[in-house]
C-alpha cells in the first residue's frame, strides 16, 4: 500500500510566513484606524464664514469622501479578516497549499499576497 505523501511548507518557512503576515496585520489595522477616524470626523474644515455656495460643495463633497473611506474601511476589514484565517492555516499547517490543485502555492506569490488561497495555475483556471 503506497503511503500518501502530504505537501506542505516546512516550519521555517511558515515561520517566516507568519511573520509577514503578523507585519501585514499590524500595518493594516493601522490603516483601517485612520480610515475610521477619518470617517469619523465631523469634517469642519473652517467654512462657517465662507459662502454658502462653497458650503453646499463642501458637504457634498465630504459625502463623497464619507462613503468612499467606508468603502476602503470594508476592504480593509476583509483584507485583515484574510490575514487571520492564512494565520489558522499556519497553525494547522495547512498554509501555502491550493484550494484548487493541492500543490503549492509559489513562495514569491504567497510573499506578494500571503492570504492567496489559489496558486497562479487555479486562479487562470478560473478566467
Amino acid at each position: 500500500m503506497a503511503q500518501e505523501v502530504k505537501v506542505r511548507y516546512g516550519d521555517n518557512d511558515l515561520a517566516e510566513f507568519k511573520a509577514l503576515i503578523e507585519e501585514k496585520i499590524v500595518k493594516a489595522n493601522s490603516h483601517l484606524e485612520l480610515l475610521k477616524s477619518s470617517y469619523m470626523n465631523d469634517g469642519n474644515n473652517g467654512t462657517d464664514d465662507t459662502s454658502p455656495t462653497f458650503k453646499a460643495f463642501e458637504e457634498g463633497s465630504q459625502t463623497m469622501s464619507k462613503e468612499a473611506n467606508t468603502q476602503l474601511a470594508i476592504r480593509q476589514e476583509k483584507f485583515i479578516r484574510d490575514l487571520k484565517n492564512a494565520l489558522l492555516r499556519i497553525e494547522n499547517k495547512t498554509y501555502g497549499v491550493c484550494r484548487v490543485t493541492g500543490k503549492l502555492i509559489n513562495k514569491e506569490r504567497l510573499k506578494l499576497v500571503p492570504h492567496a488561497t489559489l496558486s497562479i495555475e487555479a486562479k487562470n483556471m478560473q478566467k
